[in-house]
């Protein structure tokens, strides 16, 4: 026999990946079941022990409502499903074998283009390959304009004393070994070659001097964000 009910959504598998279908269609149909509070067409469930079932038929639909489950559990925590008995089960499947053949038969019939299981699976992996880059972008212009704002502050922490005073001035004009004695005294680990590195990059500047603290970062090899900030706060205290 059959019987009609409501199935916890946990309680139930599916033999078919969900990678077969497409997300984007997944997430439509999640939100409209958490709209309606439930599927219109009912999940054909078979049992497989004590509490759990598996989809004889409705797969895409079951994959939607653990969607819809997973973005509201209380709204979508149950399902309608005819749930059928094991004496009855290969005529049911013969049933939805049928009923299968005959919605393909009474529907247009639409030329596409050859495709294969990999392409599906393809445009899903396309989609999570771009939504993680969109966030990492995000969070690395986000890091950008911290550093940035680290910067403007501490350009406005520097006293005005001359532009002997300013670190970005002292970067320009000093010679490899008065910047040496400079990273030393400020405790700037490889203060030689570093001097030497800030020195080199210094002279293949078309006006032979930095343009910012930026331009000394992205100029001056293993000169990273944190150094360059040691020494605008060592440098603007001298």
């Amino acid at each position: 026999m059959i019987n009609f009910s409501l199935v916890d959504v946990e309680s139930i598998a599916s033999n078919e990946p969900r990678s077969n279908f497409a997300e984007a269609d997944l997430e439509n149909l999640a939100d409209i079941i958490i709209e309606t509070g439930g599927i219109i067409r009912p999940l054909v469930l078979k049992v497989t022990g004590v509490e759990s079932y598996t989809v004889v038929d409705g797969h895409f639909e079951y994959y939607a409502a653990v969607r819809a489950r997973e973005k509201n559990p209380r709204q979508g925590e149950m399902v309608n499903a005819c749930v059928i008995a094991p004496k009855v089960e290969d005529l049911v499947e013969k049933q939805v074998v049928s009923l299968k053949g005959i919605d393909s038969s009474t529907k247009p019939v639409i030329p596409k283009p050859e495709t294969t299981k990999l392409e599906p699976r393809l445009a899903n992996l396309e989609l999570r390959l771009e939504k993680q880059f969109n966030e990492f972008k995000s969070e690395f212009i986000q890091e950008r304009q911290r550093i940035d704002s680290q910067f403007k502050q501490l350009e406005n922490l520097i006293p005005q004393k001359g532009e002997q005073s300013n670190p970005l001035t002292l970067l320009n004009t000093l010679d490899k070994d008065e910047l040496s004695i400079k990273l030393q005294r400020s405790r700037i680990s490889g203060a030689e070659k570093l001097a030497k590195a800030i020195e080199d990059a210094r002279h293949k500047k078309p006006k032979q001097e930095f343009e910012d603290y930026r331009d000394v970062v992205q100029s001056v090899k293993n000169l990273g964000d944190k150094t360059i900030l040691t020494i605008i706060d060592e440098w603007s205290r001298t």
